[in-house]
């Protein structure tokens, strides 16, 4: 293809950026930035009842999370009416759309009539202009709708990136409305002329937007625009095999991003939710970028799978510098109404426990008990904390009291309580791992508690 690779996202304001879009935009970025190209992001806002500056701000937000930066826009469309007046003004001279003044209620008896022949309801033409034909006199104190006059014969055939060659009948259209009574033109029309004005070439979307790509193939050729090429993608299912939704979880970006996810993560995994490279399950951007050529999205839907995004989390979080990962944590933290500060002690907690969480979160649930209280369960306290072990940790506590505060002297500490008292290991650090840590298990005993204060290990084995 000659002509410059220019892709583009379009949400809609009336809710937060959903996965199903979010890697619909994934697609589309990558595939501007392997060939070089531009990508774009609109916000397609005409549904004004329902569109808020709030799902505006989360969609951006949610873009720049994913670090998918766009070259143009945001372009608003209620920014644009004049341009799309402009191009209805010149469809009705040309006679590729005209006036339709039937009502609401006539709409419906003509439908319902439709429905009772065994017909496809459909609007039946009444206003469409032919030759020889003699229109209805036009009805007082009646808006019209701007209907675009859709050819009647022949196809509308294009070769779909993901699903190959798609033929729709021009029969099976009937005259889509293009601007309410109110003067405020509608999506597919809108699209339309905002695919034409910003020279998109590719169109990646999901493929709930199959049967809209033949009226706006028809549109685009009654302006005499260059079409692009479309790509429909499958939608994303929830583990049970129903369309994605709340009850499978969260389903906004954003809300991945508060569980404590990396973007990084995000990325790998929804480029897999429909594309593949080989066997490759982890890549970073830049191999996603080099690797995605259009080729290779799948034509059947793909599955949500939460186990699988942890697994691909957990290990972008391994890799991630202890630095960064501490200030993910003092964050998660924060959320929970705990001042923690991505200092040197918090850097060393996340190396030690990292490879137990599939995220920030679950390392923050970890790293709560060096700075609040703990509060052991009965059963864990009555299980572990036993008669036979209490001498001991008394001992050990009069021992923590006076050694130097680190790793190996906490070590030989224990291992002098444990001789004196004639103990195992387990018997002894399950009941300091649920005295000083609130649970039975943590990682290696010593270095667990060299991490806290030497204060907080005392006063919370002051029970014994």
């Amino acid at each position: 293809m000659t002509r410059r690779i220019r892709t583009r996202i379009a949400p809609s304001p009336t809710g937060f950026l959903h996965l199903g879009t979010a890697r619909t935009a994934l697609f589309s970025w990558a595939f501007a930035r392997h060939h070089g190209g531009d990508f774009i992001l609109r916000i397609e806002d005409t549904d004004v009842a329902r569109s808020t500056q709030e799902a505006v701000d989360q969609i951006i937000a949610a873009m720049n999370w994913l670090q998918l930066d766009y070259d143009e826009g945001p372009f608003y469309q209620m920014q644009r009416l004049d341009r799309y007046r402009e191009v209805i003004a010149g469809m009705l001279a040309a006679g590729t759309a005209y006036h339709c003044y039937c009502t609401p209620a006539e709409l419906d008896a003509m439908r319902e009539a439709q429905r009772a022949r065994g017909e496809k309801p459909r609007y039946d033409g009444t206003w469409r202009p032919e030759p020889g034909k003699v229109l209805p006199a036009v009805p007082p104190d009646v808006p019209p709708v701007v209907r675009f006059r859709n050819p009647v014969d022949g196809d509308v055939t294009w070769a779909d990136m993901v699903k190959g060659p798609i033929t729709i009948s021009n029969r099976e259209l009937d005259d889509l409305i293009i601007c309410r009574p109110d003067g405020t033109p509608t999506y597919n029309f809108c699209v339309v002329v905002d695919d034409w004005d910003m020279q998109i070439s590719h169109v990646i979307r999901g493929d709930d937007h199959v049967n809209n790509t033949p009226r706006q193939i028809n549109i685009l050729r009654a302006l005499g625009a260059e079409l692009p090429q479309y790509g429909h993608v499958p939608m994303i299912l929830g583990p049970d095999g129903d369309k994605l939704s709340k009850r499978h979880g969260a389903v906004s970006v954003m809300q991945y991003e508060e569980a404590g996810f990396l973007p990084e993560a995000m990325v790998n995994y929804l480029a897999r939710l429909g594309w593949s490279h080989g066997d490759e399950e982890l890549f970073d951007r830049a191999q996603l970028v080099s690797w995605f050529d259009g080729q290779h999205m799948a034509r059947s839907a793909a599955q949500w799978d939460a186990a699988k995004l942890g697994w691909v989390n957990a290990h972008y979080l391994r890799r991630l510098d202890d630095g960064a990962l501490a200030q993910l944590v003092a964050d998660q933290l924060a959320r929970r109404g705990i001042a923690a500060t991505a200092d040197g002690r918090l850097q060393q907690m996340c190396a030690l426990f990292k490879d137990r969480c599939a995220t920030a979160a679950e390392l923050a649930d970890w790293l709560g008990m060096y700075y609040v209280p703990v509060s052991p369960t009965a059963d864990d306290l009555s299980a572990h904390v036993t008669d036979a072990v209490r001498p001991a940790l008394r001992s050990l506590r009069d021992r923590l009291a006076s050694i130097d505060w680190d790793k190996g002297t906490i070590a030989a500490a224990i291992k002098e309580a444990l001789s004196a008292h004639a103990l195992k290991m387990p018997q002894l650090a399950t009941a300091l791992r649920v005295l000083v840590c609130g649970r039975a298990q943590t990682p290696s005993i010593d270095a667990v508690l060299s991490l806290f204060t030497r204060e907080d290990v005392l006063r919370r084995l002051q029970a014994v």
